[in-house]
């Protein structure tokens, strides 16, 4: 018996295979610093927290609506209304297990053979193999380091065909920070408009931009480009959600109710208890949220000016999530103990072995010349990681 063609195509996630890694070296004993994941080191806030147990002790353990709860709906409506200016029925929201989930559900939805799906690179590792999943082509429009990673009309234009359904935007960007401006959107937006494609617009990260960033959703570019764009977001980055699986989409009523259809035959319903603390996290105090964006803006100035110190290392300073993605292509050709380093995935295990350091190389992302930092982490461990990969990298030849 063998496998499907589909799951042979497929493969695993890096970023979840080098925080696994990291975890197995930890219970071997082994201190290593982990900068794979893209998981707040933050706790859940206590009053989400409580809701949940309030839940429990309420008895809401049973099966809910498999598209998510109307309360949840309502508290997504909200937020979308107060963060982005954006008008939506409840019967436009759909709450899944997770952002990932979320994705997903849009791709089985609008996604038939042959289909072909823009996506800007570098990338998060999920996108081009959930389309393969449908399958669908990835196509890339490669981004430019020297341009800041940005995403704009020129760029996407010359990869548009007959067969192009969707454009993905993740902005700010997982890996690269990078955050589109107002007017960059306003001209993909008038391109989908123009040659009639989807737009799927990933805004996990809205909620931490630096530097006076101002967070843009594309869909509020107008009217026509609303009934083009579909929005995903999850609680996971902005409330420390990670484990609890609750993710969000907002579109179009027949986009959302066939993405509804889809999911009561996958999962069924997000998790109750989750469901009923993520309507407290939506509508409570925020506070919790912006101390966490401004720790996670002093760990990426700092981690920026040490990457900027180290030899054969350069790297941008993001203007959103918790990610840096340095250039390390200044290493290669260079030797450690017999070992010629060539490429991002050769560094990666260099710092591994040498300095006990976990990052994700590049090439998973689209770019084999740079590496993906997450500053998900405390500061005691950003200085020791720093610290110790700069002692190694001083060891290159």
């Amino acid at each position: 018996m063998t496998v499907s063609q589909r799951a042979r195509n497929i493969v695993p996630s890096a970023t979840l295979t080098i925080a696994a890694t990291a975890r197995r070296m930890r219970a071997q004993g082994i201190d290593v610093i982990g900068f794979g994941s893209g998981e707040p080191d933050f706790d859940t806030p206590d009053h989400i927290k409580e809701a949940a147990v309030q839940a429990l002790r309420e008895g809401f353990t049973k099966y809910t609506a498999s598209g998510g709860i109307d309360e949840l709906k309502d508290a997504v409506v909200t937020r979308l209304k107060r963060d982005n200016g954006l008008e939506y029925s409840r019967d436009q929201i759909l709450i899944s297990c997770g952002g990932k989930h979320s994705i997903y559900n849009v791709f089985q939805a609008l996604l038939e053979p042959g289909d072909e799906v823009l996506i800007p690179a570098p990338y998060w590792v999920s996108f081009p193999e959930q389309v393969k999943l449908c399958d669908a082509k990835p196509i890339f429009v490669h981004t430019h380091e020297q341009e800041g990673f940005r995403l704009h009309r020129a760029l996407v234009e010359p990869r548009v065909t007959a067969h192009t359904k969707i454009l993905v935007l993740n902005s700010p960007s997982n890996p690269t920070g990078a955050a589109l401006t107002r007017d960059e959107l306003a001209g993909l937006a008038a391109l989908a408009v123009e040659r009639g494609f989807w737009l799927l617009s990933d805004e996990t990260y809205d909620a931490l931009v630096y530097d006076g960033h101002e967070h843009v959703s594309i869909a509020s570019l107008g009217d026509q480009v609303y009934a083009r764009t579909i929005l995903v977001n999850s609680l996971s980055k902005t409330y420390a959600m990670t484990g609890w699986r609750v993710g969000y989409t907002a579109g179009p009523k027949d986009v959302i109710k066939a993405m509804d259809n889809i999911q009561s035959q996958e999962t069924s319903n997000p998790t109750s208890i989750a469901q009923r603390a993520a309507v407290v996290a939506l509508t409570g105090p925020q506070e919790a949220s912006h101390r966490m964006r401004e720790e996670f803006d002093r760990r990426r100035r700092f981690i920026v000016e040490r990457l900027n110190a180290m030899p054969g290392v350069s790297c941008l300073s993001p203007q959103g999530a918790f990610y840096v993605f340095p250039n390390v292509s200044g290493t290669f050709g260079k030797h450690h103990a017999g070992t010629l380093i060539r490429n991002s995935t050769d560094f990666t295990a260099f710092l591994l072995d040498t300095a006990r350091v976990a990052v994700v190389p590049g090439v998973e992302f689209g770019s084999d010349a740079h590496i993906r930092i997450s500053y998900a982490t405390s500061m005691s461990n950003i200085k020791k990681g720093m610290d110790r990969m700069a002692a190694a990298i001083q060891q290159l030849r």
